[in-house]
């Protein structure tokens, strides 16, 4: 009995299956407009012969709503027809957007994945809302909404417009920290890159609310507890939370500080029997018994590196395995310096670069194939690319070749503009108020080439200036280029000069560099001068006098300096050394030597800076020449703080203002930068300095003037003061009050100075 029932049962199931599934024998497609009968029959996966049920009906019906292309569609069986009934979705005319000041329509473009002509999708509207919302989210905007709008046009199209009400960015009103009990949270506020919001901030972003910025600035106050001692600090929390009227967040970081340690026993494993253990530990820039710093461990390692690379071994690695011992509180370091199989690099591919060459790509990177592999070499390579700003991302890709001791290189770039429009104003003791504009492109039709044009205008001079430089002429690290310059100097009025001057240019220059720190350039110059001259005028009543002047010169520069670029400042030695000879049949004839040398130190944490700068001129008549005053030395303003415009020097006696300038200076300064209480993203220092100077003495025929002897002298001048530099974000900003320590009677004091220039 139990089993006819069974079978009943099964047969009853197996007729019902039957009955609700039929073959198709036509497929049958009505509503479309735009596509095709086929083409919706392949998107639904179904054809003649096919076995369909209701299930199965529904299931073609998923398929063909998920491709997106209809807004309906209604799938059934009619006998052994399948009928598909369809509506399709509007096809998307134009994407636009409106509202958005803070981020470029071009940069929310990028994240939209709703394109003009494809069809409209709600779910991926709603997915390109929340793309914008990150972004503005990412910019500390947490109040913007984002209303997508759809307009209906004719024939079955529609514009979708993205409303944006940006709102106003939602700024850190607090900074807390709990745990810390060594620091100060003042101190760990300057910490870290996050600041509390204040009116005076209106220049910067740091005070927005910024998720990915809090994460960053964990890690700061990490590398700070570990610069200092702290090895088992840790972040335990970082908590934003918003203000009771949602328009400002409070930020709380929670840390667990630990116990200070000490540098214990340093040790070295050295496995090169070649290299001098000796050579190894003099690269060790901590003792035992210091405070714990991990920049001084990297430190040793970057020696270590270098020191063992030096003997020939440049593929190793080194490891620095710390031992903990908490009993006395000290870390033992042991350098382990491990060999690596050497890796050669088989083909370097460049992609990405639509309009930069190859051949200047190449150029900069410091490889080829079949170098050595040297992740060191890659990233100076990588850096090089980046200092030259024709990209705006760089990615060194390596890839292993199986089974050999090969990598093949990939140099990823993404190009970005690399013309700009500039205008500026500033205003100097000197030149006055001053405007100027210019138009340059560092990657002239991609070929890494220089080309400028630029113009200013100022209350004492004006300057057009053409120029082109090749950096790679005949494919060799051989800098080639010309200048062409209209200058005129507005000087008969301004301080102790005395003199106008029209002035046009035309310069060619060769540079090449000789070793990492050291270049050389060779300078061919023709200037064709109109002067006038005060001094000249009264004497001779000739007003205006033509000068042609040919010159060839070579110059040697040095330049060695470590930048803290957050603080500004650097560590290092800059110097450079000249001469060139005047005459060629011109109507001046002289050799002119020039030097100059600064030497700067950071300390403090970089934040205090020592400068010092000595500079040497000497113009050397040849034969019986006469050098005009226009081309001699002068001395004060910004050359000697406290003192006017050419203020200081040989003078005549008839007009203490006008100086007669000297065939031969040697000045110099030392000043020491100091932060102030302006918070340090705002690069405001203070200075304290000492200026010295001595300008020599001028030709003898203006030792005296129709009888009557001029004031002349070549003995030392000094001055001191204070000052105020501001690195604002249109430019720099000097503010110096100098006092004259060591002068004479007809000097020309000037002691306030300001010098200010900007761009846009």
């Amino acid at each position: 009995m139990n089993i006819k029932k069974i079978l009943f049962t099964a047969s009853a199931i197996l007729a019902t299956g039957v009955a609700t599934a039929a073959t198709v024998s036509r497929v049958d497609v009505v509503g479309n407009q735009r596509m095709d009968a086929e083409s919706i029959r392949i998107l639904a996966d179904v054809k003649v012969g096919d076995n369909v049920s209701a299930e199965g009906a529904n299931q073609i019906a998923k398929r063909l709503q998920e491709s997106g292309y209809f807004s309906r569609v209604s799938v059934r069986m009619s006998g052994n027809v399948l009928k598909i009934d369809i509506t399709e979705a509007p096809t998307v005319n134009m994407v636009t957007i409106e509202g958005n000041d803070e981020i470029s329509t071009d940069d929310l473009k990028k994240e939209l994945r709703l394109k003009s002509r494809d069809s409209y999708d709600e779910s991926v509207i709603g997915a390109d809302v929340q793309r914008i919302l990150t972004l503005y989210q990412r910019k500390g905007f947490f109040g913007t909404t984002v209303e997508p709008q759809k307009i209906e046009l004719a024939d079955n199209r529609v514009n979708v417009v993205y409303e944006i009400d940006e709102g106003h960015p939602t700024y850190i009103r607090r900074i807390d920290f709990e745990g810390n009990k060594v620091f100060r949270a003042r101190d760990l506020r300057d910490a870290i890159l996050s600041r509390e919001h204040a009116w005076w901030r209106f220049m910067t972003q740091f005070d927005v609310f910024d998720e990915d910025r809090i994460l960053y600035d964990q890690q700061m106050l990490r590398q700070f507890y570990l610069r200092n001692g702290y090895i088992d600090m840790n972040v335990t929390d970082a908590n934003g939370v918003f203000t009771p009227d949602r328009q400002y967040y409070s930020v709380t970081f929670t840390i667990d500080e630990g116990e200070k340690y000490d540098f214990g026993k340093l040790t070295i494993k050295n496995p090169f029997p070649d290299v001098p253990d000796e050579e190894l530990y003099d690269k060790i820039v901590m003792s035992k018994g210091d405070t714990y710093n991990i920049d001084l461990v990297d430190e040793t390692m970057s020696n270590l590196r270098g020191a063992v690379a030096d003997h020939g071994y440049a593929f190793i690695n080194v490891n620095p395995i710390p031992t903990k011992n908490e009993e006395n509180n000290t870390v033992d370091i042991e350098f382990q310096i491990e060999k690596t199989n050497r890796i050669y690099l088989n083909n370097i591919n460049i992609l990405g670069n639509v309009r930069t060459f190859d051949s200047v790509i190449e150029q900069l990177i410091p490889m080829r194939s079949g170098d050595p592999f040297s992740l060191q070499t890659i990233e100076e390579g990588r850096q090089n690319l980046m200092r030259t700003r024709y990209f705006k991302n760089v990615q060194m890709v390596p890839n292993r070749i199986a089974d050999e001791n090969m990598i093949n290189l990939d140099i990823q770039v993404e190009e970005q503009p690399t013309g700009e429009l500039s205008g500026g104003f500033g205003w100097s003791n000197i030149n006055g108020f001053m405007i100027d504009a210019g138009i340059s492109e560092s990657n002239f039709m991609g070929r890494g080439q220089i080309v400028q044009l630029r113009g200013s205008i100022a209350q004492y001079q004006k300057q057009a200036l053409f120029s082109f430089t090749e950096p790679y002429l005949f494919g060799r690290p051989l800098s080639a280029g010309f200048d062409v310059s209209y200058t005129m100097y507005d000087y008969s009025s301004l301080g102790g000069f005395g003199y106008d001057r029209d002035s046009l240019t035309v310069a060619g220059r060769m540079g090449w560099k000789l070793t990492d720190h050291w270049s050389q350039t060779v300078r061919l110059s023709a200037s064709f001068d109109q002067n006038y001259d005060l001094y000249t005028a009264l004497e001779t009543g000739d007003s205006w006098r033509d000068a042609t002047v040919f010159t060839l010169g070579t110059y040697l520069r040095y330049y060695n300096l470590d930048t803290n670029f957050e603080q500004n400042t650097h560590t290092g030695v800059v110097g450079n050394l000249g001469v060139a000879y005047t005459g060629f049949g011109g109507t001046e004839t002289y050799m002119r030597y020039n030097a100059d040398i600064i030497g700067m130190v950071k300390f403090f944490d970089d934040r205090w800076q020592l400068r010092s700068s000595l500079e040497f001129g000497l113009i050397q008549p040849l034969g019986d020449s006469y050098v005009s005053r226009v081309y001699r030395y002068f001395l004060g303003g910004e050359t000697l703080r406290g003192f006017d415009v050419a203020g200081v020097g040989s003078r005549s006696k008839f007009c203490t203002t006008y100086a007669l300038g000297g065939l031969w200076k040697v000045n110099g300064s030392t000043q020491l930068n100091f932060p102030i209480f302006i918070p340090d993203e705002y690069q405001v220092k203070g200075f304290v300095f000492v200026d010295y100077g001595i300008l020599g003495k001028p030709p003898r025929e203006e030792y005296e003037y129709q009888g009557v002897p001029n004031y002349i002298d070549d003995t030392i001048r000094t001055s001191a003061g204070v000052g105020i530099y501001w690195n604002t974000p249109m430019g720099p900003m000097n503010f110096s009050w100098g006092w004259p320590l060591k002068m004479t009677p007809y000097d020309r004091e000037q002691r306030f100075l300001l010098s200010f220039e900007t761009q846009f």
